[in-house]
């Protein structure tokens, strides 16, 4: 059985959004998956009641603290020993869950990945990264992983040709892409391109044979299907371009990009008829964050994932969706024989 940790405090709107978006992901994850909630039981027990879900849905980790948003991350994580997060990481440490996600504070996620879970023996450095859509006229909506998406904003170029590594692993592990191709963000296409960096960071990507470097995506292409399966940058650059993402998204609803309830209804019919009226909404859909959950912290023994503190119910969902996906992908595990092949 699959047992996916989560942080039922972490957020916003926590715990009411943590135990709508888990009881939601009840009817979507599959049966031999089971959902570990961390945090104050008793408020836990009455959210359920309340949305008339029963408690024996879930195991229950009761904690009696929270590390907050303004909380020192690395001090919180050790002074509050019993609070929804450290507790855990400690299961998750112990192979008492599998994998663990929160969208509570980010630096508290960071420090349990790095100082309990920690990184995997021949790691540089971890690195966040999350799923951004794809469309084609052939295909239609798929997913591409972009990286660095906000944790390493001045890495070196042998740390981004080391994520082409992280990413090609994850994208046929987790994805079930064959041969997935990987392109480093730059200002134009060709070798030569860029700043000092990039080219540095290019000369190391061609030279190593365990991924398939297909050279240099402009921004303009990582959209679509065109070149890349996974995108490398450093984190100012990926953390800046999801941000741009997401506020097209809001820009597209604000405009009338939803379809209309009717043409929805309809959906399963018409889909098969015309699909490529209905690739573009499925883009925007896949464009939404709450279709994601949150981002991957790659490189650490086990799954962690990290939600947006302002996750809604459906946000949280995702995640939960997300988390039992990469358990079951066992990333961690083939990075670790990758890098010891090496």
């Amino acid at each position: 059985m699959i047992k996916i940790g989560i942080d039922a405090m972490g957020g916003d709107f926590a715990p009411e959004v943590a135990i709508e978006g888990a009881i939601m992901s009840l009817k979507k994850i599959a049966p031999d998956s089971r959902i570990v909630l961390f945090g104050d039981e008793k408020r836990i027990r009455e959210l359920l009641e309340k949305h008339g879900c029963s408690a024996d849905n879930f195991d229950i980790v009761a904690t009696t603290q929270v590390i907050e948003m303004g909380d020192h991350p690395a001090k919180a994580f050790v002074a509050k020993s019993d609070s929804s997060i450290t507790v855990g990481f400690k299961h998750l440490l112990e192979g008492k869950v599998d994998g663990f996600a929160s969208a509570g504070s980010t630096g508290a996620m960071m420090v349990g990945s790095v100082q309990v879970i920690k990184p995997i023996e021949g790691v540089i450095r971890p690195v966040l990264a999350t799923l951004i859509p794809t469309i084609s006229t052939e295909k239609g909506v798929q997913r591409a992983v972009l990286m660095d998406v906000g944790l390493n904003v001045d890495a070196k170029p042998e740390v981004l040709a080391q994520y082409g590594l992280l990413g090609s692993i994850y994208a046929k592990s987790v994805l079930g892409l064959d041969n997935p191709r990987v392109a480093l963000l730059n200002i134009g296409e060709e070798e030569g391109k860029g700043n000092a960096q990039s080219k540095a960071t290019y000369d190391l990507m061609k030279g190593d044979g365990r991924y398939n470097f297909v050279g240099n995506v402009e921004a303009s292409y990582i959209f679509t299907d065109r070149v890349s399966d996974v995108v490398v940058a450093d984190a100012f650059v990926g953390n800046s371009l999801l941000k741009m993402g997401e506020s097209l998204y809001r820009i597209n609803n604000r405009l009338g990009g939803k379809i209309p309830s009717l043409r929805k209804m309809l959906r399963p019919l018409l889909g098969r008829i015309v699909p490529k009226l209905y690739w573009q909404q499925d883009f925007w859909d896949a464009m939404n964050a709450e279709s994601v959950g949150g981002v991957q912290v790659m490189g650490v023994n086990a799954p962690v994932m990290i939600g947006h503190g302002s996750s809604s119910a459906r946000a949280i969902c995702s995640m939960i969706l997300s988390m039992e996906r990469d358990i079951k992908g066992n990333f961690p595990e083939h990075l670790r024989q990758a890098l010891k092949e090496a």
